[in-house]
């Protein structure tokens, strides 16, 4: 059982990381602006199970496997690198949303955000480096420690990066109203993701 007051210490260290904008903030963002509030929810979900993919992976102990084969981070990376590129175009390319494309276009961004965050090397190397300073392996089963922890992080960032793409999902939903600025909207999100690619591609390991 985890310590109450590890717990503790935990949750606003959690928060506060949540709260570091960054590229899954950035995402949802441009999943607000590309396809409105409720795509950006569904990333935002579709990126907290990414996480959870994360930390049950780091909580087996299969970061080994990177720690002894480093090329499989670079493989990782670019195809996150190839796949925001994809989305980039996407964007270019969007028609303003109907109601019968928001169940399509939600499923569509949970998806996106789940692939987003699992080719991200650098959110395994943080599950990596943070969540074992609060396990501790005499307080139960290693892998449901890091799945409590990575459960925080989860809900967390899914509240605050929600919140984010859903405002942006509103003013994405008046910008589309007038045709010059809806074409404006789509290179405004291209070029989100297209600066995210550009983040992955130059992330150096440490």
């Amino acid at each position: 059982m985890i310590d109450p007051l590890t717990l503790l210490a935990f949750v606003p260290a959690g928060l506060a990381l949540n709260l570091t904008p960054g590229a899954d903030m950035m995402f949802c963002l441009g999943q607000g602006l590309r396809a409105g509030p409720r795509a950006a929810v569904a990333a935002s979900a579709g990126i907290s199970a990414g996480g959870l993919v994360h930390v049950t992976i780091a909580g087996l102990g299969l970061g080994a496997v990177v720690e002894h084969a480093p090329w499989t981070l670079e493989v990782i990376r670019w195809v996150g690198v190839a796949y925001l590129l994809w989305l980039a175009w996407g964007a270019l390319h969007m028609r303003p949303p109907t109601r019968t494309d928001l169940p399509i276009r939600a499923a569509r961004a949970f998806r996106d955000g789940f692939i987003v965050n699992l080719t991200n090397p650098k959110v395994i190397l943080f599950v990596l480096a943070f969540v074992p300073q609060f396990v501790d392996p005499t307080a139960g089963s290693i892998l449901g420690q890091f799945l409590i922890y990575g459960a925080i992080l989860g809900i967390g960032g899914f509240f605050i990066n929600g919140a984010v793409g859903v405002f942006a999902g509103g003013l994405g939903r008046r910008l589309t109203a007038a045709p010059r600025l809806a074409r404006g909207l789509g290179y405004a999100t291209a070029a989100i993701f297209t600066g995210l690619a550009l983040r992955l591609a130059l992330m150096q390991r440490n």
